[in-house]
């Protein structure tokens, strides 16, 4: 029988980990290490530990007062091979608690990754830890797979526009017969972490009293429990000035040092930090382009014949769709933009207009159950198929060929 394969999603905020035929991840902590300091005269620290093995990751990095904290993943891409290496061996050993020759591994990797990364990821899996197998698969086709847990979706399809957004960046991956079409993806540097300053800086500007070192913290927190999509900015403001009472809402928290309880409101940040997507100019004047015309560009730069497939199953993955009516206000938007371009060829047909007429371009934006960590569930779904050992790279072929066996990773046909 073989053992369940451990499947590990690398993201810029948090690493989500856990083994494949589960429904979600058994740990998600951020992707953080805490290293000590460039001392190095000798191998024992302060603390009689071995140097190699002083360092924390996840959220006990975060806690360490005296420790160089590192992010190894910016930007979807792993920036520090020496950190990521002592970052997974805590992964697997401390939180997953598996001895790696007896698992196959299946990692995640961002879209246009480098050969030379999958290369650098081999080498650590099989050479330093010894895996059994390694799998290397790229985010927006296992988001895809994910979307096939959603109550409307009859098509097990892996033709798909998946609209990835995540802490640090948020990306829109073509997807057609589970290819990526790389010359069409797009990417928009507006996200989550972006939302979460957004807020900050709303709430210091008009005042809060929040404690200066529960600033971003307090930030991130109102935004994950109260922001919401609206329909209509103007509407909106409206409604919070008619009815203040309803609308804005109040977070306590206690100080860290003096205990002392604080509260502060939450008011127009709450449909305002999603609207950054929407409408980018009002927190940044670096990227202008909302996300919306965004989807529609990268369609409209596929090839003509998947273009019907990408806009009837655009597929939200990551935390930073998670707001309520999101799927909505983008399909009504990406709606509007398709509308227009085909009354402005009816105009210019003529004659051939009638025909055109019949066409119509149906939008779809999918939204399910496991959206916040979709490339992770579609990878528990890759990894308990029957197809994917075939497909792993096995220990005895990494032996034969070296590590630029895994500069190319086979696509599924059907999982």
């Amino acid at each position: 029988m073989e053992r369940p394969t451990c499947v590990i999603d690398n993201g810029t905020g948090y690493t989500k980990m856990g083994y494949a035929g589960n429904a979600e991840p058994s740990h998600i902590v951020p992707t953080v290490i805490a290293v000590g300091g460039d001392d190095k005269s000798s191998t024992l620290t302060k603390k009689g530990r071995i140097d190699d093995l002083d360092f924390y990751i996840g959220d006990e990095a975060l806690k360490q007062k005296t420790y160089n904290v590192n992010y190894p993943v910016r930007h979807g891409q792993v920036e520090n091979w020496d950190h990521m290496e002592r970052y997974w061996q805590r992964c697997i050993f401390e939180y997953l608690r598996c001895e790696p020759e007896d698992h196959y591994f299946l990692l995640t990797e961002p879209p246009l990754n480098a050969p030379e990364n999958r290369e650098y990821t081999a080498e650590i899996m099989f050479e330093t830890f010894n895996v059994k197998g390694l799998y290397i698969a790229v985010q927006a086709v296992l988001a895809l797979a994910a979307s096939w847990t959603a109550k409307d979706n009859q098509s097990k399809t892996l033709t798909g526009c998946v609209v990835d957004s995540g802490d640090g960046v948020t990306h829109v991956i073509p997807v057609a017969e589970g290819y990526v079409i790389g010359s069409s993806i797009k990417s928009m540097p507006v996200a989550g972490r972006d939302m979460t300053l957004f807020v900050q800086q709303l709430m210091r500007e008009r005042g809060e009293p929040i404690p200066s070192e529960q600033s971003l913290e307090t930030a991130k927190r109102c935004k994950e429990m109260y922001s919401y999509t609206c329909p209509d900015i103007v509407k909106e403001y409206k409604k919070f000035d008619c009815d203040p009472g309803k609308c804005i809402k109040t977070y306590r928290s206690l100080h860290p040092i003096t205990k002392q309880p604080w509260e502060c409101d939450v008011a127009y940040e709450r449909f305002l930090a999603p609207e950054i997507f929407f409408s980018p100019e009002i927190y940044t004047s670096d990227f202008l382009k909302p996300l919306p015309v965004l989807i529609d560009e990268t369609i409209q730069q596929c090839p003509i014949d998947t273009r019907r497939g990408l806009y009837g199953n655009v597929v939200l993955s990551g935390g930073s769709t998670m707001y309520k009516d999101f799927d909505r206000r983008l399909k009504k938007e990406i709606k509007k933009h398709v509308d227009k371009r085909i009354s402005s060829s009816h105009s210019k047909a003529g004659e051939a207009s009638e025909v055109l007429q019949k066409q119509e371009v149906a939008v779809n934006v999918v939204s399910h159950p496991f959206q916040r960590f979709a490339v992770w569930f579609g990878g528990s779904m890759v990894g308990s198929s029957e197809e994917f050992f075939q497909k792993a790279v096995s220990k005895k072929d990494y032996d034969e060929y070296g590590p630029s066996i895994c500069r190319h990773s086979p696509v599924f046909g059907q999982l």
